[in-house]
């Protein structure tokens, strides 16, 4: 049979006379400490009402207080903050977890078809001093030899200076001409690309990743490409070291000094990340809000690692796990600044000695 009962009442079974049912225990009721207005920091009133702007006031409970309490120190001049669901609604504030993912950073940059005959010039030189180097050694005289040397060191010199790695220097000992791709497209189809890539973004770059092209001028028409060195030496007025890759396109559809959009695809390795729009910049800082659950949002310093596409890598700050404010945290900022700002104010003066 059913058995009715009122929220914690002990009824007994009227068949068998022994079975004991209790019913749900009344929940605690939770005790209000203040009322206030989220959208005043440090309002309080005794009972409910309305605000001096008109809203409804909304109890704050010993739990939540207690959650400030317990909150980790807050950036300088931030301060946790506790929203309504309504308030969390009406601003649109969204979630994203702090977890671990595949970091890829695309690298874009406008590039350009090379023409260099500086280079093409000093591709030559260093091939005829190759050239005396081996006709001294072969002779078998020791002061030929020595500066022949001294011109093959010198040659090779300036083309480290133009941009060849070492690699590609010594791989022209087998040429029997400099490139002619660097002056005219040749029936190889190969151009070299020449493309300007910012200090901060250089350590991501290396030899042998892939270029990918596309050509203004020849909509829909993609070019891939192999970096075959980068710059030892950076351009002052950009803050940019030159990157040169190998195309090969033949069609002849490239020409030289043509103008192109580059991009380089970065796989920055597995990390802990957040979305970018989560993270506030101040300048001095970078200040995300945890939500901590019960409406409370801690703001936290946090200390990033490098922007792959959409995200940020975090290397202190938050742990993996943790959700972050990544929409509606702009009014979430203000009203955390607004409340440190407000509890300065009403901080007793320090204790000072009369001099």
């Amino acid at each position: 049979m059913t058995i009715v009962a009122k929220p914690g009442e002990k009824v007994t079974c009227p068949i068998c006379g022994t079975h004991v049912a209790e019913a749900a225990t009344v929940p605690a009721a939770k005790k209000i400490l203040y009322w206030t207005d989220p959208m005043i920091p440090g309002y309080k009133a005794e009972g409910p009402g309305k605000s001096p702007m008109g809203m409804d006031l909304v109890p704050v409970y010993a739990e939540d207080a207690a959650a400030l309490a317990d909150s980790a120190p807050s950036p300088e001049g931030y301060a946790p903050v506790l929203l309504t669901p309504q308030k969390q609604q009406l601003i649109g504030v969204r979630t994203a977890v702090a977890q671990k993912r595949a970091l890829t950073k695309t690298i874009r940059t406008a590039g350009r078809i090379a023409y260099d005959p500086e280079l093409y010039q000093t591709e030559a030189e260093h091939l005829q001093s190759l050239k005396a180097l081996a006709q001294a050694k072969a002779a078998g005289g020791a002061e030929g030899t020595e500066q022949a040397q001294r011109l093959v060191d010198s040659s090779r010199m300036k083309l480290r200076l133009l941009g060849l790695s070492q690699e590609l220097i010594d791989e022209m000992a087998d040429w029997d001409g400099p490139d002619k791709s660097l002056l005219l497209s040749d029936a190889s189809g190969k151009v070299w690309l020449y493309v300007p890539v910012y200090e901060f973004e250089l350590p991501l770059v290396a030899v042998g990743q892939t270029v990918s092209v596309e050509v203004p001028s020849a909509t829909g028409k993609r070019f891939e490409g192999t970096i075959r060195s980068v710059d030892s030496v950076l351009d002052p007025a950009t803050r940019s070291a030159r990157v040169r890759a190998v195309l090969i396109d033949p069609d002849g559809a490239l020409k030289p000094e043509m103008f192109v959009n580059a991009s380089i695809a970065v796989t920055a390795g597995e990390a802990l990340a957040i979305p970018e729009e989560a993270v506030f910049h101040t300048g001095t800082q970078d200040i995300v809000f945890v939500d901590k659950g019960q409406g409370l949002f801690e703001p936290r310093r946090v200390t990033l690692g490098v922007k792959a596409d959409r995200f940020y890598e975090v290397k202190s700050g938050i742990v993996e796990g943790e959700a972050v404010v990544a929409s509606g945290n702009f009014l979430i900022d203000s009203e955390s600044r607004l409340k440190a700002a407000l509890q300065g104010a009403a901080a007793p003066p320090e204790h000072q000695h009369g001099q």
